[in-house]
């Protein structure tokens, strides 16, 4: 078993889980989505409400929450781990008349956008998370919508949830096609697919995420 663990602890190994957790995310993100974006209907709330409801209630989704939690502190590990691996290789940074030259700026500040990434979340789990396990929404009996409706009143924090999300955009738009690079998925004939399905991803996802707290703050969504 020895050579798991050297490969795991490797710079390969790293890249690997933080492709394959990367990916993991990102198929909890669609589904957050979808359940968040039922608010669109603008029914009051009844059909986020029973989203709300069936996700915090069934069995199976409770386990995966602490699968999700697991792979998040992965991919955030792993992450950082090849960052300061990266800093420690090339100590001093090469002169670079145009960094964009070989890459963007965003695949060069993948650990600056995950952190403020990790910072958005933490808000976002004492928001929605904490309230639903500390008992508050049981105390208060206050839905879920109805805690959504009484936190994006607040113009600081809507314009926090909107930044976040376009650093989500920037983050997925090259982790995407990078997790499937790492994997192997890396040929002529469907590069192109990948990338294509990784920028549309990645865009429509940080916009539908943003959008909830702007409509709700305008009160296009009551």
């Amino acid at each position: 078993m020895s050579w798991i663990s050297t490969t795991l602890t490797s710079s390969l190994g790293k890249k690997l889980i933080v492709g394959i957790t990367g990916l993991f995310l990102c198929s909890f993100l669609v589904v957050h989505c979808g359940i968040n974006s039922l608010i669109f209907l603008n029914d009051g709330g009844e059909a986020f409400n029973i989203g709300a409801y069936f996700m915090a209630t069934n069995p199976v989704i409770k386990i995966m929450e602490y699968v999700l939690f697991l792979g998040l502190i992965a991919h955030i590990v792993q992450t950082l781990l090849l960052a300061l691996e990266n800093k420690k290789a090339r100590p001093v940074g090469y002169f670079k008349e145009n960094g964009n030259a070989n890459s963007k700026w965003y695949s060069r500040s993948m650990a600056i956008l995950g952190t403020l990434i990790l910072i958005f979340l933490i808000l976002h789990l004492k928001h929605f998370w904490w309230s639903k396990v500390s008992g508050h929404l049981a105390e208060t009996g206050e839905t879920m919508f109805a805690e959504m409706l009484e936190i994006f009143e607040k113009p600081i924090i809507v314009v926090i949830y909107v930044l976040a999300q376009i650093s989500l955009a920037y983050h997925l738009l090259h982790g995407f096609s990078s997790a499937f690079q790492t994997l192997g998925f890396n040929h002529i004939k469907y590069n192109g697919l990948i990338k294509s399905v990784g920028v549309v991803f990645s865009l429509v996802l940080p916009i539908a995420f943003a959008a909830m707290p702007i409509v709700i703050y305008f009160g296009i969504i009551k």
